[in-house]
This record gives C-alpha cells, structure tokens and sequence, in this order.
C-alpha cells in the first residue's frame, strides 16, 4: 500500500527510530501537532520523494505545502505524478 510505503519513507529519511509506520496516522498532521516535523524534515523528504519517485516540488508553491500536509495527501501526490 503506497500509505505504508509513504510512512516508511519518512521514517529512513528522518531516522525516526522510534516510530513505527503503525504510529504514524495517515490523516494526521506531518508538521506542528502532528509528526511534528519542521521545515529541515520537509525539504529532506522533498528531496526523497523526488530520487524515489521523479516528482518535481517547488518549495515556494502552495500546493506543496497542502501535499506535504499529511502521509494521506503525500501518497495522492506521488499517486498522480509517478514517473512511470
């Protein structure tokens, strides 16, 4: 399921060892209450999602913020812009 896969993504990347991908809810805030990741988490996650799966992010665009909002809204992003 590409949720999971999201949830794993987050995980490697921000060597969050002590959260499972159980632990994280899919329609839970990424930043702020949420996971509780910061600007530094958000643009190595862009960075990842762009080698793992070709999608091109601009950090100044609205629609980034609103895709990096939660692992649901993550996984439609890559879901519509997967490089096949």
């Amino acid at each position: 399921m590409l949720e999971e896969e999201v949830k794993e993504l987050i995980i490697d990347v921000l060597q969050l060892e002590d959260i499972s991908a159980a632990d994280i809810d899919s329609s839970a805030a990424l930043f702020g209450d949420g996971l509780g990741l910061d600007s530094i988490d958000a643009l190595e996650l862009g960075v990842a999602l762009q080698q793992r799966y070709g999608i091109s992010l601009s950090a100044e665009s609205e629609d980034t913020r609103r895709h990096f909002a939660s692992v649901n809204a993550l996984a439609k992003l890559i879901e519509t812009n997967r490089k096949k």
